[in-house]
């Protein structure tokens, strides 16, 4: 089990990088009139949310990576509750920060892949179709960052209340 937490967390982490990489270097420059307008990740908030998550995500994830070789490595288990409630409660708050980043980001997409009649809202995908392409791809990788994040999560769950599930072994003797 600690070498799949090792392979997830190395997905998350090169996954998170990937899309915050894809997301944050999406531009494309249009001209209207003789005007140029820019389209850039930072027009449309929930973009720069799901890079700063996603920047986060990886980040962690790598940090939480090196420490399971290392338990690995040392031939360790993670014996401490506090630490497993320390992984369990970090894990679950990243699972639902890039949920929750995921799908004001798809909303936003949606939104410029389709417009808003009632609002006038014009189709900008129809404008900006490079930005999309790689706004989208970035997307696209976020979420299998997620996926791998929720598996991870409930990993860490098992892990931890897996240390509980010993103490009553102990204590309830021969049956």
């Amino acid at each position: 089990m600690e070498v799949a937490e090792v392979v997830l967390r190395c997905a998350i982490c090169g996954l998170g990088v990937l899309a915050a990489a894809l997301i944050g270097s999406a531009t494309q420059v249009r001209e209207f009139f003789s005007v140029e307008k820019k389209a850039r990740f930072t027009d449309m908030k929930a973009l720069v949310f799901l890079v700063v998550a996603n920047g986060i995500a990886a980040g962690y994830s790598l940090v939480q990576g090196v420490r399971c070789v290392v338990s690995i490595v040392k031939g360790g288990l993670l014996l401490e509750k506090a630490l497993a409630w320390a992984i369990f409660s970090c894990d679950q708050a990243l699972a639902y920060v890039a949920s929750a980043a995921i799908a004001a980001a798809a909303e936003a997409a949606e939104l410029g892949q389709s417009g808003q009649a009632e609002l006038q809202w014009m189709k900008l995908c129809n404008l900006y179709g490079k930005f999309c392409t790689q706004v989208g791809e970035g997307i696209a990788s976020a979420f299998l960052a997620c996926l791998c994040l929720v598996i991870v999560s409930s990993m860490s769950a098992f892990n931890l209340f897996r240390l509980y599930g010993r103490i009553k072994e102990q204590n309830s003797g021969s049956w």
